[in-house]
């Protein structure tokens, strides 16, 4: 027996000192998030992680605290320290063959901010922006961006500028949601607060969501295996887009022919008469140029002159950048078409299109958000020809605006882009673990408003999905549910955004969740609502209150339940906090009732004590009530903690949602 006990401890022994004598590592590199004026996240284990040249040893030092770690034969190493309160500022210090230090380190709280274009969204198209700018001196806020990236596989790296304090200089082109979401928090909490903020406007939540995830739902279980995208996935992916972007363009040609008559085949032709089409000066974005305030489709015409010697020659056609797609033709013909709003538009024109003397260039422009047209500086947009000199195409062309964004159909973009499956979740949230964090914010859902059912499992799929990246079935999540936009509806309507918004509720029943309802400022001609700040203050509501066990009221009345009464329907509701009021006293707007037959008809409404008794005249014997339920809907049911309802529905007659899935 006591030999068995000296020979363990001659082992033990001699292990110990072969670590002791491991040589440190060599190019010791550390992972992007780690840099001057970071957070790591209290009471949780602190990771730093990174590569090295060689099997080297790497130590980590922070706040009296050391752990080391050996690389492995990739050169990937990581080192874990325990968990720390809030507090700082600290050194992190980092000993391989040479030795680094990161200062201004700071524990606190860590929260992700992502989603689509109104997380996306600055400070500095925000409301109030020069005021709030000027005001943005939070040295316990501390900002980081990831920059944009995809990819089919999972991937270790970022791009990033590094962590930065919140100032003026750094604050602008922030997260305006993330932003005021994180000042909200430490106007009540003692501790620097850290936002990583990655995003990506115009994107579905299945692109935020991992393949091995996504396998599990039936539309996306011949793409995805457990370890990721197959090759045959991708001739998938590719006949699905095909046949998507088929259906898109036949839709679009028809609201082109509805606005344009028998002339729309035409007008890409020369002989089109464009004399009564505006005039636009281009290159420029088209909203500093007559369509403010405009995203959706517009086409765009120029007559060009060409010498007789470039009859028959092969050309380049050059435009600069369009925003967001674009489909262009030459003398009728497509020459080309592009998806990308950041990549220059160079297309072949062939020999047999040229002509001596009237060739006319037509593109059809789609802007689905943000600034829309043509842009970049004069010399982005060229003729070019091998044996002749270049013929400018900037200057004078026409257009005409054919329909707004919220009248068309979403172009298709689900192949090798940023909509794809995984992409963003490959690229923009795997890397970042296994960072700790408390939370993530999250508003999207206007990428995924025309499969709403779907969205049902989708979103709640992609918390859980996170939860298990981070390994931490306790990890918040609080997301925005989609403002009132688009035109307001005279008469009671199905709406796709309203089934979105009610998916997005349904996402509540998964734990520690809270939504930021902003169903009363939005703006009917904006996707983009400027007011950021009440969105950003709302989430924080949902986090001091249920993260951090404040008495603040989360969010407005949650529909809980119905009774019938006769004529009256009685509806009944959590989160009243004093009392269920209307702005200013005014009488209830936005209910809607209906019988068996399923017509449903503006009710009146009126609060009596905690609870709404709906009615109406035309529907002697009621069996279901909604709430908001359009697009833009005038709704006004608060709470005494001036916030608003959520909108809801008491029935669950199918949806116009209900047989669209991705991919079909």
């Amino acid at each position: 027996m006591k030999r068995c006990l000296g020979i363990v401890l001659i082992f033990v022994l001699f292990m110990s000192g072969c670590n002791l004598f491991v040589p440190p590592a060599e190019q010791v590199k550390l992972f992007q998030l780690f840099s001057d004026h970071m957070v790591f996240q209290q009471n949780q284990p602190i990771v730093v992680w990174g590569t090295a040249g060689n099997t080297g040893k790497v130590t980590v030092e922070l706040a009296g605290k050391s752990a080391s770690s050996r690389a492995d034969e990739s050169g990937k190493w990581r080192v874990e320290l325990d968990a720390m309160p809030s507090g700082g500022p600290f050194e992190l210090t980092v000993i391989g063959q040479e030795t680094q230090v990161i200062s201004d380190v700071m524990i606190g709280e860590v929260w992700v901010c992502s989603g689509q274009s109104n997380m996306e969204w600055p400070v500095s198209r925000a409301n109030n922006a020069e005021q709030e700018i000027v005001a943005a001196h939070y040295d316990n806020l501390r900002l980081f961006t990831v920059k944009k990236n995809t990819s089919a596989t999972l991937i270790d790296t970022i791009d990033t500028d590094g962590w930065q304090r919140c100032t003026p200089e750094t604050v602008p082109d922030f997260s305006a949601v993330g932003y005021f979401f994180g000042r909200h928090l430490i106007q009540y909490l003692d501790v620097t607060v850290g936002l990583i903020h990655t995003s990506w406007g115009g994107t579905p939540s299945e692109a935020w969501t991992s393949g091995g995830s996504l396998q599990e739902l039936p539309q996306f279980s011949e793409i995805f295996s457990d370890s990721g995208m197959t090759s045959a996935s991708r001739a998938r992916l590719d006949s699905i887009f095909q046949k998507a972007l088929a259906e898109w363009a036949i839709a679009v040609d028809q609201k082109i022919d509805n606005e344009m008559g028998s002339e729309s085949q035409a007008w890409q032709e020369r002989s089109f008469e464009d004399s009564d089409w505006n005039p636009m000066i281009l290159p420029t974005l088209w909203e500093e140029s007559g369509l403010a305030n405009f995203d959706g489709l517009v086409l765009f015409r120029k007559t060009i002159d060409l010498p007789a010697d470039w009859a028959g020659q092969n050309v380049v056609l050059e435009l600069g950048k369009i925003d967001d797609q674009d489909i262009t033709w030459f003398n009728g013909v497509k020459v080309g078409a592009t998806q990308r709003y950041d990549q220059k538009r160079v297309y072949t024109v062939p020999r047999q299109l040229v002509r001596g003397g009237k060739n006319v260039i037509a593109v059809q422009v789609n802007d689905t958000g943000g600034g829309g047209g043509l842009y970049g500086p004069e010399e982005w947009m060229w003729l070019k020809s091998d044996d002749q000199n270049p013929v400018s195409v900037s200057g004078p062309w026409k257009y005409k605006a054919i329909a707004h964004s919220r009248d068309l159909p979403r172009v298709p973009s689900i192949t090798r882009s940023q909509n794809t499956p995984t992409f963003l979740y490959n690229a923009m949230i795997h890397p970042l673990l296994p960072f700790p964090v408390q939370g993530a914010i999250w508003y999207q859902g206007e990428s995924n408003a025309g499969r709403a059912q779907e969205y049902r499992t989708l979103f709640p799929l992609m918390i859980r999905d996170w939860r298990k990246s981070w390994q931490d079935d306790s990890l918040d999540f609080y997301f925005v549910q989609l403002a009132n936009f688009k035109e307001r509806n005279l008469q009671p309507v199905e709406s796709d955004w309203a089934e979105l918004r009610e998916a997005q509720t349904l996402a509540l029943d998964l734990p520690l969740t809270g939504m930021a309802v902003t169903i009363d400022i939005g703006e009917a001609d904006d996707i983009h609502p400027r007011n950021k700040q009440d969105v950003g203050k709302r989430l924080a509501l949902n986090a001091l209150h249920t993260t951090y066990g404040r008495k603040e009221v989360p969010c407005g009345p949650i529909y809980r339940e119905m009774k019938i009464d006769g004529s009256d329907i009685h509806l009944f509701f959590d989160h009243v906090a004093d009392g269920l009021v209307t702005p200013d006293n005014e009488p209830l707007l936005g209910f809607s009732i209906a019988g068996q037959d399923r017509r449903f008809v503006w009710a009146d409404a009126r609060i009596q004590e905690e609870r709404v008794v709906v009615s109406s005249p035309q529907v002697a014997e009621p069996v279901a009530v909604r709430y908001a339920w359009s697009d833009n809907p005038a709704c006004n049911l608060y709470n005494s903690a001036n916030l608003p309802a959520l909108p809801f529905r008491t029935d669950d007659w199918p949806g116009i949602t209900r047989d669209r899935v991705w991919g079909q």
